[in-house]
């Protein structure tokens, strides 16, 4: 099954992000997400191999973020409400833990209003590889401070910095955290 583009132009441009939230919490067995320019996606549900990967890379983070304390883990459950108007909602999601307890208990609850520190999207089969990459430069213009596009497929994991070109590597064997995750690793094989 292929994600749905779907080009309500009228109505979805002008939807506040809290009507977007009200239509998510009244259809909950579709996950939605809106771009910037407010083109709502119905994303697709992934495949085994997709979803067990996305589960290692989960428990990966959140076993170092255990040990550090350093922020907190969200999964591609979780829509955030990106400074740029998008609400995009990544498969690994980690925020400093400083930016979330600025946050207060209702934002928490809903939708959280800020773009997460690190992500990391993995290309599934059924995803396309240009909106994936539009979506991590969206991620960048909304205060991205580290990004990983894990591509299977064409065996790359493009790398995704402020003010830098993305960085694309073979799909190298582990992964380094850099200074946003320090001494964090993982592997991606």
């Amino acid at each position: 099954m292929n994600t749905i583009h779907l080009n309500l132009e009228p109505l979805v441009q002008n939807l506040t992000h809290e009507q977007f939230y009200e239509l998510c919490m009244a259809n909950q067995d579709i996950a939605m997400e809106r771009s910037a320019t407010g083109e709502l996606i119905i994303m697709s549900p992934v495949g085994g191999e997709s979803g067990e990967r996305e589960a290692d890379y989960i428990i990966d983070l959140g076993n170092w973020n255990r040990q550090t304390k350093l922020g907190k883990v969200f999964s591609s459950s979780t829509v955030f409400k990106l400074p740029n108007g998008g609400d995009r909602s990544p498969d690994v999601a980690w925020v400093k833990l400083e930016r979330w307890h600025q946050l207060t208990q209702e934002q928490q609850k809903k939708f959280p209003p800020l773009c997460p520190d690190f992500v990391i999207e993995l290309r599934s089969e059924s995803d396309r590889l240009p909106p994936l990459q539009e979506k991590m430069q969206e991620y960048l213009a909304s205060g991205l401070q580290l990004g990983w596009l894990i591509n299977p497929q064409d065996q790359t994991v493009e790398i995704y910095r402020p003010n830098q070109d993305v960085e694309i590597l073979n799909l190298p064997a582990t992964l380094s955290g850099e200074d946003v995750l320090p001494n964090f690793k993982m592997n991606i094989e």
